[in-house]
């Protein structure tokens, strides 16, 4: 929101204006009279009063960046090695990591890898074991059992399965029937059972085969937890695990803790998926699609025509104020269970893509790369509505553990500047330089005009500076006017040497802490413009 004062008018035809209101990003050509056209490391913190952002604090520096995570702490992927806090808590394969965490476990994807926050565990989701088994007969619950037993000597079953747990059995050549995804229902040292019937085993009553069992994962694109389940989904197929077991995504007993699947059946890939108001949502760029109900027999997969999240951008949706934020085709819309509102106004004609989106409760921040390949960092406030940009930054991931993380291209773990408490060794950013153009300044006058001083109300802190220019007609020159120093809030008269033109630009290059309360300026209306003739 911008706020003019009012004009004031002398004798000679001297005008006076005045903002005492700033508003943020405007990059539209329309943008004028104070709003701000471009900015760097600008917020809204003080707003409606223009300053920058609090410096950040370098917290850690990663050899090769795959990830960051926050659940009860940080962690990381450093190359192959998975963090927990300061420790190496496992071994991953160096590439792009995503996370999501139920109960006590963290997810690693693509590795389907886990790890326990509380025991300190780190393993793979995924068992398989390849060997010399009996199909046989055997007991279940204490009771006699035909074909439900498969025996190995010195498998130690209980090592890599649980009971409970969805088996898929190949290798049964005799009896392809018997190569099947089946339930775990005891273990027994050697023996692992079944239900009764389980098997074809012939008369011979035991048969003997090279066996693999395994326990698997879906190949998924996006994971996510929602209603003490893990949800994903890849291509046109939607999974859930088995409520409460993160291991188990083939379950099918017929009762409210079994796993889940569906397709979708419509056109193109899903491109993100995210848990929002306790449900499961699953993005493709022209549709969404949400699964209602609390259990398997009762999950309903609604979809509807949609602004999506773009595909590249499956990393950007975040919640900030209770709304739900992505990067759509059309630019960055919310979405708040209903159809998505765009709020890319303020980015003019410029579009981008790859988006990265990550949020403290009440902004939304979000990388992403403009048409020239650039990265920009740009920050959203909820609450007073007001885009901001940050720097050129690319940022690979946001983590939320009571304070703001971000993981950047180049490595390096940052903790907001507007962080409660700083880690003991993290590093301030220094110096913290910002800058803010403001649009065309025309004075609702299409007569040349002149401008002859500038009044600033500013206040600048400890060893800060700010350079003031001035550009005329959009000639692509800036002329430096002065630069401040102070220590304390006062107004500068600044004058000008005088030049007629259209409309002039005004750009403010600072160093440190400071902030601006008014911008005044007096300038004096000339004569028509008149265009030569030919």
């Amino acid at each position: 929101m911008r706020v003019d004062l009012p004009d004031m008018v002398t004798a000679d035809r001297i005008t006076k204006r005045g903002v005492t209101a700033f508003g943020g990003y405007n990059h539209n050509l329309y943008a004028g009279d104070g709003e701000l056209w471009d900015m760097e490391n600008l917020t809204s913190d003080l707003a409606p009063l223009l300053s920058p952002r609090k410096p950040r604090h370098l917290v850690r520096t990663l050899s090769r960046p795959n990830g960051i995570f926050a659940s009860d702490g940080l962690y990381f992927v450093d190359g192959t090695d998975f963090y927990a806090g300061d420790a190496i808590a496992g071994a991953v394969t160096d590439s792009r990591k995503q996370f999501a965490a139920m109960g006590a476990y963290i997810l690693i994807m693509p590795d389907k890898a886990y790890y326990n926050r509380l025991t300190g565990e780190f393993g793979r989701i995924e068992e398989t074991w390849t060997g010399s088994g009996k199909l046989q007969d055997g007991t279940i619950y204490g009771e006699e059992a035909k074909a439900n037993t498969i025996f190995s000597e010195g498998a130690d079953w209980g090592s890599r399965f649980s009971v409970g747990d969805a088996v898929t059995i190949s290798g049964c050549g005799g009896h392809a029937e018997n190569n099947i995804t089946i339930v775990i229902r005891e273990i027994d040292g050697d023996f692992l059972r079944f239900y009764e019937n389980s098997f074809t085993i012939g008369e011979s009553g035991d048969q003997e085969a090279a066996l693999t069992i395994s326990r698997t994962m879906p190949d998924m694109d996006f994971v996510f937890s929602n209603e003490n389940r893990l949800w994903g989904c890849k291509g046109d197929e939607i999974y859930a695990s088995k409520l409460g077991d993160p291991f188990n995504w083939n379950v099918f007993d017929g009762i409210s803790t079994d796993s889940f699947a569906a397709s979708v059946g419509s056109a193109g890939d899903f491109t993100a998926g995210c848990s929002y108001k306790g449900y499961p949502c699953f993005f493709k760029e022209e549709s969404i699609y949400k699964v209602y109900g609390d259990k398997p027999s009762n999950f309903q997969v609604m979809g509807s025509a949609s602004l999506g999240v773009e595909e590249g951008s499956g990393r950007s949706p975040a919640i900030a104020g209770e709304t739900l934020f992505y990067l759509s085709r059309t630019g960055i819309v919310t979405y708040s269970g209903g159809m998505p509102a765009s709020i890319h106004g303020a980015f003019g004609q410029d579009r981008y893509r790859e988006a990265v989106g990550g949020s403290d409760g009440v902004k939304y921040y979000v990388s992403m790369k403009d048409a020239a390949g650039v990265w920009q960092l740009f920050v959203y406030d909820t609450g007073k509505g007001m885009w901001h940009r940050e720097d050129a930054r690319e940022i690979l991931g946001f983590a939320w553990d009571g304070e703001l993380y971000m993981l950047d291209v180049e490595g390096r773990i940052w903790l907001w500047g507007s962080a409660r408490t700083v880690p003991e060794g993290a590093e301030e950013e220094k110096p913290l330089r910002s800058m803010a153009e403001f649009g065309d300044f025309t004075d609702g006058d299409p007569n040349v005009k002149g401008i002859g001083k500038i009044q600033l109300r500013i206040w600048l802190g400890a060893g800060a500076k700010v350079k003031i220019l001035i550009q005329y007609d959009s000639d692509g020159v800036w002329r430096e006017v002065r630069t401040l120093k102070a220590t304390a809030k006062r107004s500068f008269y600044l004058p000008v040497i005088p030049r007629r033109a259209d409309h002039l630009r005004l750009r403010l290059e600072g160093e440190g802490q400071w902030r601006l309360y008014s911008l005044v300026r007096e300038a004096y209306s000339g004569s028509e413009i008149h265009f030569p003739r030919k």
